[in-house]
Formats: C-alpha cells, sequence, structure tokens
C-alpha cells in the first residue's frame, strides 16, 4: 500500500497543491481532449466531403432527370403529332374508301342495264338468224 500513496502524493490522479505541477492525469486528459478536437475535426471533414459528395449526387442527378423528362417531353409532342398525322390519313383514306364503294355500286347498278342490254342483244340476234335462215331457204327453192 505505500506504493500507492507515493503515487498520489507525487502525481497521481488527484493534484499536489505543494508541488505546483500539473499531475500526470491532467495531462493525460488535455492528450485526450486534443485526440478528440483532433477526431471530431477529421468527422467534421469528411461529413463535409460526404455533404458534398451528396450535392454532387443529387445535382447529378436533377440533371439526369431534367435531360430524361425534357426528352420523354419531346417524345410525347412527336407521338401527338404523328398521331394527329396518321388520324388524317385515316379520315382521308376512309373518304377515298367510301367514294370508291359509292363508285363500285353506281357501276353494278348500270351493269344490270347492261345486262338487260346484252339479253335483248341475243333476243335479236336469235330473230336475225332465223330471218337469214328463213331468206335462204326462200333463195334456195328454184
Amino acid at each position: 500500500m505505500g506504493d500507492r500513496e507515493a503515487e498520489c502524493e507525487g502525481g497521481g490522479s488527484t493534484p499536489n497543491p505543494k508541488s505546483g505541477e500539473t499531475p500526470v492525469s491532467d495531462a493525460v486528459a488535455f492528450n485526450n481532449q486534443s485526440e478528440i478536437l483532433r477526431a471530431i475535426e477529421v468527422v467534421e471533414r469528411d461529413s463535409l466531403a460526404i455533404a458534398q459528395s451528396y450535392t454532387s449526387l443529387f445535382a447529378s442527378l436533377r440533371l439526369a432527370l431534367s435531360e430524361s423528362t425534357t426528352t420523354s417531353l419531346h417524345h410525347v409532342h412527336c407521338f401527338t403529332d404523328a398521331t394527329g398525322r396518321l388520324q388524317e390519313s385515316v379520315l382521308d383514306a376512309a373518304t377515298k374508301g367510301n367514294r370508291y364503294i359509292n363508285s363500285c355500286l353506281r357501276l353494278n347498278e348500270e351493269m344490270k342495264s347492261v345486262d338487260d342490254l346484252a339479253s335483248q342483244l341475243k333476243i335479236l340476234r336469235k330473230h336475225v338468224d332465223a330471218l337469214d335462215s328463213a331468206v335462204n331457204k326462200i333463195l334456195q327453192v328454184p
């Protein structure tokens, strides 16, 4: 136990007011404080670097999102224009198709009258053939 008492008197953990010197534990605490302050400075520098890195990352992401949105918006406008033009073309084709169908229907009606005319021509031809053969019989009699 004598050694412990000597440590306490000679600058252990309790200050020795008679000697006027800084106790060893205060020097260790001072070293610990300076190390803690240095560690805090390192943490602050690292935190600042991380914050700047995040700021740069978010700025980059914001730019990429802006470009993507702009591209998407451009594609939507192009799609709208193409859809409008396609709609105009479809309407034009439908109108022309209806005109073609109506022309075919009119032609079909006109062809019915041509069919009647063809039937009449066939009947007339039979009569002409019959008349021709009757005339040939009369001319061959003598």
